[in-house]
């Protein structure tokens, strides 16, 4: 059987998940389509593009914003970019222990771009994008908080780029089973990033921005802001991966 081959560091990974029935029913589903790759329990961020085979795919994992840029803020004062960048561990950790080459845009509280650039923010995108650039196969998933002026909505969203196929079917993935098995009552639609979304816009290979729930709102950003939830916004994401890159094969 596949689960007797899940190490004990996976398990103490999804362990919340098994109070959550149906979420975790997911999980077991889209790992077994995965395979003989639930063989690791290491983590393979920062893995050189050379030590990568050609068809294999690389995910790429980019956390929002960081540094001096704070992105969103709640009411309180908690700032999206350490919300992205819990989330977005938790996202590397699961696709890590399914044997997934995973790449991290940042692992810290930092932007990247040069201090002295008088571009900064502009500098940071292209860095993200050019991390793309360096991997003949990868697909991008940068993970996001959102918010609006009008407190009353709330819902996780997801963004595709235009320029590749393959960003519609894993935005939609995404938020289908967002809708089935996080949020019931999510009805959002996915939709396609213009050019205010930069990296979204200029990126070539399949590409989506997931905005995980609005600070603006604030029970959600409540939740926003616990493990528990933060757990499960990662294992929708990576269960949704995992399939896309089944279907991919």
């Amino acid at each position: 059987m596949i689960l007797n081959s899940l190490s004990k560091f996976f398990w103490r990974r999804i362990s919340f998940l098994f109070t959550f029935s149906a979420l975790c029913m997911l999980i077991v589903s889209v790992t077994y389509f995965a395979g003989e790759r639930i063989t690791s329990a290491g983590t393979d961020a920062g893995k050189d593009t050379a030590a990568t085979p050609k068809d294999e795919i690389t995910v790429i994992i980019d956390a929002g914003h960081g540094g001096r840029d704070g992105g969103a803020s709640t009411e309180d004062g908690v700032l999206e970019k350490h919300l992205n960048l819990a989330v977005a561990k938790k996202v590397q950790a699961l696709l890590s222990c399914a044997d997934v080459n995973v790449v991290m845009t940042r692992e810290s509280d930092i932007m990247l771009a040069d201090e002295d650039s008088s571009h900064k923010k502009r500098d940071d995108l292209n860095a993200r994008l050019h991390m793309a650039d360096a991997y003949e196969n990868c697909i991008f998933v940068s993970i996001h908080m959102n918010k609006f002026p009008v407190a009353k909505y709330s819902g996780l969203q997801v963004y595709y780029s235009k320029n590749h196929a393959g960003s519609a079917l894993l935005a939609d993935t995404i938020q289908e089973k967002t809708a089935a098995f996080l949020q019931t009552g999510n009805s959002r639609i996915t939709k396609a990033a213009d050019d205010s979304i930069y990296i979204l816009h200029n990126i070539k290979v399949p590409a989506v921005l997931v905005e995980c729930g609005f600070l603006s709102n604030p029970e959600e950003a409540a939740l926003l802001q616990t493990e528990s939830y933060q757990n499960k916004l990662a294992a929708v994401i990576c269960a949704s991966v995992l399939e896309y890159l089944e279907s991919a094969e």
